[in-house]
């Protein structure tokens, strides 16, 4: 399929609108001290270009290591023909990808004036970073599989997969919040957002691991537990917003 300039805009328009649409439904969700555009859209550029280059290398990494040491980890988890890709899912792509989006967080510490600063800015890394993740994606069902896959792929991806990077990272930048202005470790929200991140990709990951036992009805079963997950998830990061954002007329 030759590429042309309506297939690159397409494809752009339906990986980064919706995350920019979500980040701006999530700045919104604060009524005071709203941060500027120019900040959250600088890093919502370092989660979808720098945190992903970063994810790339670091699992890639990771895998290379889990390869050669493959005999080990089956003699300790036992012999499953899904084990590598159970692994990367829920384990290495996790830890990666959270830590590389934190950075994002991390670069902005100093512009974090309250608590709900370091939610919004881990939703903005979140959301860039899914922005491309989806693009590559979307990009490949289109081109796999036609305009009929990519519609679905889109679809699925802007109503869980964004929503999910959103959520993780905003715990995180909550953390980080804490740390730079309570002196709190951030440590236990980082893992916090790794398991969240792990649970996601395990259930959107049930169908292709439980087909063989449940029919097709395995991969609907792991999409609405995916997609209850991320909205769960998102749902209680804007609570926590408005709740911390009522603190700010009484306490400045």
């Amino acid at each position: 399929m030759a590429l042309q300039i309506t297939d690159v805009l397409v494809l752009l328009a339906a990986a980064f609108v919706p995350s920019l649409v979500y980040l701006v439904w999530i700045r919104n969700t604060e009524r005071y001290s709203r941060e500027p555009y120019s900040r959250l859209l600088r890093i919502f550029a370092y989660g979808a270009v720098i945190s992903v280059i970063i994810a790339v290398v670091i699992e890639a990494a990771l895998i290379a290591l889990l390869n050669m040491n493959f005999e080990r980890v089956t003699d300790v988890l036992g012999h499953n023909p899904n084990l590598g890709s159970l692994l990367l899912a829920v384990i290495i792509a996790p830890f990666a990808e959270e830590f590389t989006k934190s950075i994002g967080v991390l670069r902005n510490r100093r512009f974090i004036a309250e608590l709900e600063d370091g939610i919004v800015f881990g939703a903005a890394a979140g959301l860039g970073f899914a922005a491309t993740e989806n693009l590559l994606y979307e990009g490949n069902a289109y081109f796999s599989d036609g305009a009929k896959a990519f519609i679905a792929t889109a679809i699925i991806r802007s109503l869980s997969s964004a929503l999910l990077h959103a959520s993780t990272t905003s715990v995180i930048g909550l953390g980080i919040a804490r740390s730079t202005r309570q002196g709190k470790s951030w440590l236990p929200y980082y893992l916090a957002g790794v398991a969240m991140h792990g649970i996601f990709n395990l259930a959107a990951s049930f169908g292709s691991l439980s087909e063989s036992k449940l029919g097709p009805s395995a991969y609907l079963i792991g999409l609405v537990a995916a997609f209850a997950i991320a909205v769960v998830g998102i749902s209680m990061v804007r609570a926590k917003i408005r709740y911390l954002d009522k603190q700010q007329p009484r306490y400045g």
